[in-house]
């Protein structure tokens, strides 16, 4: 069983947000991890980029409320195997500890199609248009 039948990815840049929306549903750091290349980049906080495993842990401290993503992609530019993509998304609802949860913003990301013609993050930037994040 390969990936794709596990989790399927995007096979076009303007479905990623989709994939990733799906991804972060499960809750699942491992599963959220498959949506980026190996050294992609994800941006917790502006001004602070992280990989590898402090990108897992950042993503996991994310899912722990187990509240889901709306994801709302605004634009997508693609250049040959390169994409950005604008996306507004929300985070609204009650965590798994009963508080209320509420992030939103407007992410400015970069992606990148691999050689098996699926698209993973390069960088992950969800507070893109914001100064600040919550």
């Amino acid at each position: 069983m390969t990936h794709s039948d596990i989790f399927p990815l995007a096979t076009r840049a303007e479905e990623h947000p989709d994939a990733f929306a799906r991804a972060f549903n499960t809750f699942d750091p491992d599963v959220l991890d498959r949506v980026y290349e190996p050294d992609a980049v994800f941006v917790p906080r502006p001004g602070e980029g992280v990989t590898g495993p402090d990108r897992h842990r950042a993503n996991a401290g994310f899912l722990a409320s187990r509240v889901p993503i709306r994801v709302t992609p605004r634009h997508t530019y693609v250049a040959g195997d390169v994409a950005l993509l604008i996306v507004d998304w929300v985070i609204d609802g009650s965590a798994a500890d009963g508080r209320h949860v509420h992030y939103e913003g407007t992410a400015t990301d970069v992606a990148r199609r691999g050689a098996d013609g699926y698209w993973r993050y390069v960088i992950d930037n969800p507070f893109g248009l914001n100064d600040v994040a919550p």
